[in-house]
């Protein structure tokens, strides 16, 4: 018998969950939710999704799936998880989590019954896998520093994010509470445990309310260090920006390697001239198929009963990062943790 799943969301980032779904055997997608019928009609009708509703708390009820993917802003995300905990049913749910650290703790408590996972799905792009890959094997040595430029252009001008996600030109924070969470949680699946954060913010677009550009900085438990140079508001010189969200070096002590906006990997070891990865990454869905690999993840491990390999307690860890970022950016100091 396949997982029965519900979806609450019709918006913009929706589709690159309702696509993979139909590439998990395992699953049937009963029905789905949104506040606009036309857009969810939309991907019913893309996705072959039989039911839709209005009221999510009516589709969990009468549906009574087992499991719902949120899909909605972070604002929602707590009363539809505790609903959902209560009545016994998974959950697979976009990030932020909530917007602040205090509500996400809430979430997290909420589902203790159940199994919840984040939809943190950076960490499953397929050079990171990769990249991974090469430093557990020692290929170039332990590593110990990462350097990632982000450059998206999206944000300039009088009608930024209108066309793509509107909501982001309200939220107080921006850059690293909706984009840089995800950096976070990949430089820490690649380095582990963060120390200390030292961040630089500012907003260039009069138009939204948040930061749009800025650095951080984070040192972890082993020494190694990871900087994220961002910027939404400027452009890059690549045609999609959205495939790889920048240009990655690593240094190692054995070498280093690169990463370009296509996703190509090279290697270089000290003294020898440059290689580059031989790895499957293509152009489907959302970043190389992110969304599909996390999907499925989920549901392996809800049919295994293993741990999700990001259980809900590291995106409240990753929380604390961001709010150490900000509280970096005001005093202008190192913030330990």
């Amino acid at each position: 018998m396949p997982l029965k799943g519900a979806l609450i969301g019709a918006g913009y980032f929706a589709r690159f969950h309702y696509e993979a779904w139909t590439r998990i055997a395992e699953v049937k997608i009963l029905a789905c939710c949104d506040l606009s019928e036309d857009k969810a009609r939309a991907l019913m009708s893309q996705f072959a999704v039989p039911r839709y509703y209005g009221d999510w708390r009516e589709m969990i009820e009468r549906e009574r799936p087992d499991f719902v993917d949120v899909i909605t802003p972070p604002g929602t995300h707590e009363e539809i998880v505790a609903f959902a905990a209560q009545r016994g049913i998974h959950v697979v749910c976009q990030k932020p989590l909530a917007p602040t650290l205090e509500a996400a703790r809430r979430i997290v408590e909420s589902a203790r019954g159940v199994r919840l996972m984040v939809h943190e799905n950076f960490r499953w792009q397929p050079w990171y896998r990769e990249i991974k890959r090469i430093e557990q094997a020692g290929t170039i040595g332990d590593f110990t520093h990462i350097h990632m430029l982000t450059r998206l252009g999206d944000g300039w001008g009088d009608d930024a994010y209108l066309e793509r996600q509107p909501f982001f030109r309200s939220y107080p924070r921006l850059l690293i509470y909706e984009t840089g969470v995800h950096f976070i949680d990949t430089f820490r699946f690649l380095l582990g445990d963060v120390v200390e954060v030292y961040a630089h913010l500012q907003r260039l677009n009069s138009v939204i309310q948040g930061e749009d550009t800025g650095q951080l900085f984070l040192r972890f438990s082993s020494g190694a260090t990871a900087l994220w140079d961002a910027n939404r508001y400027n452009e890059p010189d690549c045609p999609d920006p959205r495939f790889t969200f920048g240009e990655l070096r690593v240094d190692a002590m054995d070498g280093h390697l690169s990463m370009n906006s296509e996703g190509t990997l090279r290697i270089k070891r000290l003294g020898l001239a440059p290689e580059e990865v031989d790895y499957e990454h293509e152009r489907k869905n959302f970043a190389a198929d992110c969304v599909y690999r996390l999907q499925r993840h989920f549901i392996d491990c809800l049919i295994s009963g293993e741990a999700f390999e990001s259980a809900p307690e590291d995106y409240l860890y990753n929380m604390l990062v961001v709010e150490a970022a900000y509280e970096s950016a005001r005093s202008g100091t190192i913030i330990g943790l």
